[in-house]
Order: structure tokens, then C-alpha cells, then sequence
């Protein structure tokens, strides 16, 4: 039974923020630096489209309720992605210190 290809995915805007990640050679991690400072970057527009969203939705002025319910679940989204991402942070600095002491 042959299968059929599966369209590629809309609407999906890439992130660049990931893209300088691999130019750095060395170890000092500006590059992971430069990427986390991205990602919370990212986070605050998507969080601002969403609140300009749900602002012109309780107005009324919103055409397209989705656009609001889709930004809104990707600020919620990466949210908790980069909340994760700093809590294992954390959580390996403490390891590192419990292993000088």
C-alpha cells in the first residue's frame, strides 16, 4: 500500500535566535548566552502579541479569534519551555557547588 507524502507544515515562523549558536569556538559561552538571551527576547514579543490579541479581542476588534487562542498557547508554551530551561540551569549550578564542597 504505497503512502501518500505529508504536506508541510504553514504558517510556521523560524526563530533565529539558535543561529549564531555554533558560530563561537570558544568556551567562555557567550554563544549560550546569546542564545538564552534570544529565547527570553523571543518570549516577551510573543507574550506582547498575545496580550495585543486578547486586548482587541475583549474590544471586539478582533476578526480572527484563533490568531488569539494560537498566540496565546505559544506564549503559554514558551513560557514554561524557557522556565524549564532555567530551572535545569539551576538545578546544575547547585550540583557543581555541592561537588567544590
Amino acid at each position: 500500500m504505497p503512502v501518500s507524502p505529508v504536506a508541510p507544515v504553514q504558517g510556521v515562523m523560524p526563530t533565529n535566535y539558535v543561529s549564531g549558536a555554533g558560530a563561537a569556538t570558544g568556551t567562555d559561552g557567550s554563544a549560550f548566552g546569546a542564545s538564552l538571551t534570544g529565547a527570553v527576547d523571543n518570549l516577551q514579543q510573543l507574550q506582547s502579541t498575545s496580550k495585543e490579541l486578547a486586548v482587541s479581542a475583549v474590544t471586539g476588534n478582533l476578526d480572527d479569534i484563533h490568531n488569539a487562542t494560537i498566540a496565546a498557547s505559544r506564549a503559554q508554551i514558551t513560557l514554561e519551555l524557557v522556565a524549564t530551561v532555567r530551572n535545569k540551569g539551576v538545578d546544575a549550578f547547585n550540583e557543581i557547588m555541592r561537588m567544590q564542597a
